[in-house]
């Protein structure tokens, strides 16, 4: 499997939209209020053309096992990206590639000059909420922002190195 190492291409879009919706399938969280239901999970590449954010897949021949990226989010503090659509099939768990695109995503999301990232998620996801704290991500008493997901309940924030 490879890390690919640019941003994901408009033909990965549809692969990456199924695979988020299996994940959130196969972990039973709601559909509504959730990346599930988000119009912009069927076109990520262009979520983040023209502006100050990136996203990139893991691909094993073509096929996308993963993905992960930053955007800067409305109504986040000044300098604040949201870490976005960080789904893994199952076939890559556990492997280490989550963390290191996490790892990527924390350097592109540093050298694009934001100073903290932000990230929601469920209790359900408690080995990525374990990977994010080890990590450097905090807990939050709240919901920051518009992402939209009103379905998520836990918040975290990582102030990033300069």
């Amino acid at each position: 499997m490879v890390l690919s190492s640019a941003p994901i291409n408009e033909t990965d879009n549809a692969q990456m939209a199924r695979l988020i919706r299996c994940v959130i399938d196969e972990f039973g969280v709601s559909r509504t209020g959730t990346v599930y239901d988000d119009p912009t999970t069927d076109c990520i590449s262009q979520l983040v053309e023209n502006v100050n954010a990136g996203y990139w897949v893991i691909d094993n021949d073509g096929e996308i096992q993963g993905g992960c990226g930053f955007y800067p989010t409305e109504g986040l503090p000044d300098k604040c990206a949201e870490i976005v659509k960080y789904y893994l099939s199952s076939a890559v768990r556990g492997k280490e590639l989550g963390g290191k695109i996490l790892d990527l995503i924390i350097r592109r999301a540093n050298d694009a000059g934001y100073t903290s990232l932000y990230i929601e998620t469920f209790p359900l996801f408690d080995k990525a909420i374990d990977m994010y704290k080890r990590c450097g991500f905090r807990l939050l008493d709240s919901q920051l922002g518009n992402s939209g997901h009103t379905a998520t309940s836990i918040f975290m924030m990582k102030t990033l190195a300069d």
